[in-house]
């Protein structure tokens, strides 16, 4: 397995930078110990998102009786539409339902560090997917403790981009972190159709025998 690949589609993904918006728009009236207490329960939540879906993810899909080559291209196609819409400068798996949920959960003085702004803002059904797709690539115990070790990774990345907000907005500002968002989008989709055709040609052998030609 290319052990690089994984992170770049998390951090494609989960893009810490592109939430960073919504984290100045949930905490903009919150104390300051509120808002480092929001950005650790979020880091902390989005790796235990990606660190349950690497051990956990595959045995929960055999329990369904999916193969991978079918969850390969359901979840290739799920990182298509992501990358479709993180080309349109959009947070993938992001409805304008997930903002108004946690605009009303900031007036109520309810926690918003795990839903919506971990899930499904920074990580989803595309992360959980990516995550078991190449958990099922693994072919030693060092690389299935690398790919939660990449959850350690995005955690201290949105704990990093989340510290930094203010200072992220006033350089990037709106243009800059779309520009960023874009050209994730665009990495993302190219990762998704790789996982497409690999799932496709499992389902399809004779597709390969095409290719080959």
């Amino acid at each position: 397995m290319d052990l690089l690949k994984p992170l770049i589609a998390l951090l494609a993904i989960v893009n810490p930078i592109g939430a960073v918006p919504f984290f100045i728009s949930f905490t903009q009236h919150f104390s300051r110990e509120q808002r480092r207490n929001t950005i650790r329960v979020s880091s902390f939540s989005a790796f235990c998102v990606i660190a349950i879906s690497a051990l956990a993810g595959l045995k929960i899909i055999e329990f369904f009786g999916i193969s991978i080559a079918s969850f390969q291209v359901g979840g290739g196609t799920l990182l298509l539409i992501s990358s479709l819409q993180m080309l349109n400068a959009q947070q993938p798996e992001t409805r304008p339902s997930d903002v108004a949920e946690g605009e009303q959960k900031v007036d109520a003085g309810a926690s918003i560090a795990v839903v919506p702004l971990t899930v499904p803002l920074l990580t989803g059904p595309a992360t959980i997917s990516t995550m078991v797709i190449y958990a099922e690539k693994t072919r030693t115990l060092f690389e299935h403790a690398v790919l939660v070790g990449y959850g350690v990774v995005i955690g201290l990345a949105t704990f990093a981009a989340f510290s930094a907000a203010g200072r992220i907005a006033r350089v990037l500002g709106r243009t800059g972190i779309n520009v960023m968002t874009r050209l994730m989008g665009l990495i993302l989709a190219a990762m998704a159709v790789e996982l497409l055709a690999d799932g496709l040609i499992k389902l399809f052998p004779v597709l390969a025998s095409h290719l080959s030609r």
